[in-house]
């Protein structure tokens, strides 16, 4: 019998999931979690053979929690998501993520990819395996770090003394962001950063 732990923000697909996996006959849901600390301490206590996660959840998401067990578990992590960010593919695939799913595939298809999983192959969506290589984060941690702040709307001045930097500085970063982004202004900028999943 396969063990299942799951843990997915949303009540009405947690049940649907939950209730799916467990019509599977070598299939059993021994726990939910609705946020990423949970799930840690869910597979830290029930020792489940998979735990199927969602990335944004409250708390904790479903990639801190992959990093925060990996090595110390045997189980197998499958990310189910609506975010095909190739950004966010890549933080699982270091994280050793078994499977990469993404909502909008048949409910047929979880129960497969999980036999999949436990007989040792890796499932991801083949969708991300193409972004897969497509460009990593040209920007430097600090260039990172301003962007951030940039789309919490942030100015000019105010990043310069959260970072207790001059603004002349904080000018030259954003000037080295837009360029490396190819992008013409701040708003783009931050479009570009989200969609690749690099925040």
């Amino acid at each position: 019998m396969i063990r299942i732990v799951i843990a997915e923000d949303q009540k009405m697909l947690l049940g649907a999931l939950s209730s799916l996996l467990d019509l599977e006959e070598d299939m059993t849901v021994v726990g939910s979690a609705a946020n990423g600390e949970d799930v840690v301490t869910l597979v830290r206590e029930q020792k489940p053979d998979v735990c199927i996660m969602d990335i944004e959840m409250p708390k904790k998401s479903g990639l801190d929690a992959a990093e925060e067990l990996k090595g110390e578990s045997d189980c197998k992590f499958m990310i189910l998501t609506t975010f095909a960010r190739s950004g966010y593919f890549q933080r699982a695939v270091k994280a050793g993520v078994n499977a990469y799913m993404l909502k909008d595939s048949p409910s047929e298809e979880l129960a497969s990819a999980i036999r999949s999983v436990m007989n040792g192959r890796r499932i991801y969506a083949p969708e991300l395996v193409d972004e897969f290589y497509s460009p990593q984060n040209p920007l430097t941690d600090r260039e990172s770090e301003v962007l951030k702040l940039m789309s919490e709307g942030k100015s000019t001045k105010e990043i310069a003394n959260q970072l207790y930097l001059t603004n002349g500085t904080v000018r030259n970063y954003i000037s080295s962001i837009l360029e490396k982004l190819e992008v013409s202004n701040r708003i783009e900028a931050i479009t570009v950063f989200k969609e690749k999943g690099w925040s």
